[in-house]
């Protein structure tokens, strides 16, 4: 009978714990969320090989490239944002959004490869005369 009592107590009580939070709160060392900057990026994939939690995927084509970024795999380490040089990659600092589902904050992006820049002429290009150098001149003697 004691069981039935301590049962039915503990149901007209109500809860003893604590809610969490609706929002974490941030420590001062969290680096934050990628955000992505598709007209900034170059294709490289440095940022898939540097992630260690393969939170980063890319797949090349050759008229355009995948790339895409899954929070809830990341450690948000910042060496991503650290190796590209494009300066295509930036963390956010704010508060990281809360998710139920796995892949729910995933970000996708389909982007055209840029053209390479044309390479500089050389010297002596396109029927140019070069200057003659003599023998004497070098110095040697």
């Amino acid at each position: 009978m004691k069981m039935l009592a301590m049962l039915w107590r503990n149901f007209w009580d109500g809860a003893r714990t604590l809610r969490f939070p609706a929002r974490p709160r941030v420590t001062e060392r969290y680096r934050g969320l990628v955000q992505f900057n598709p007209e900034l990026c170059t294709g490289c994939a440095v940022c898939r090989f540097r992630c260690t939690s393969r939170a980063i995927e890319y797949k090349a084509g050759k008229s355009e490239f995948y790339w895409s970024y899954d929070p809830g795999r990341c450690t948000f380490c910042g060496r991503c944002v650290e190796g590209c040089k494009a300066h295509a990659l930036s963390q956010e600092s704010a508060c990281p959004p809360i998710y139920l589902n796995l892949g729910e904050l995933k970000k996708s992006y389909t982007v055209a490869r840029k053209a390479p820049a044309p390479k500089a002429v050389a010297a002596g290009a396109h029927g140019a005369a070069l200057p003659a150098v003599s023998a004497g001149a070098g110095g040697a003697q």
